[in-house]
């Protein structure tokens, strides 16, 4: 007969064996989990990051034509070369701009696909910028 001591000690060694392989799994799981994490923030952030730009350059923009007395169509020319160079999907017809001699508003919609591998979604922003004359 075995003393009661060993007997306990051998049950304890089988249920660590036992669970051996449950940690491993977790850390694999959770490593998943945290490098598709930072691959969809990869995929999305940029989207963002040129929207919040984006809205930045109409705001100086609706400013300055104020100012400068800018054409509809020259605001028009100058948010298309800011769109280009952050490389946002928007075509020159799609921003629409009003200028008279006491406002200015700018303003466009769109949409930047996204490819997560295993999720497709579709960003949609609407970004606008209104200035008035003070005068």
């Amino acid at each position: 007969m075995l003393h009661p001591a060993t007997n306990s000690e051998h049950r304890l060694r089988s249920c660590r064996r036992a669970e051996r392989g449950g940690g491993t799994l977790k850390a694999i799981v959770w490593t998943a989990l945290l490098v598709y994490g930072a691959f969809a923030a990869y995929k999305i952030l940029p989207a963002y990051v040129a929207q919040y730009q984006l809205a930045d350059k109409m705001q100086e923009q609706a400013r300055f034509s104020i100012v400068n007395h800018y054409t509809e169509e020259q605001v028009r020319d100058n948010i298309f070369k800011v769109v280009q160079d952050l490389e946002i999907p928007v075509k020159k017809e799609q921003i629409k701009v009003v200028s008279t001699n006491s406002v200015v508003r700018i303003s466009m919609e769109y949409t930047v696909p996204v490819d997560l591998l295993v999720y497709h979604m579709e960003l949609h922003f609407t970004p606008s910028s209104e200035n008035k004359s003070v005068i």
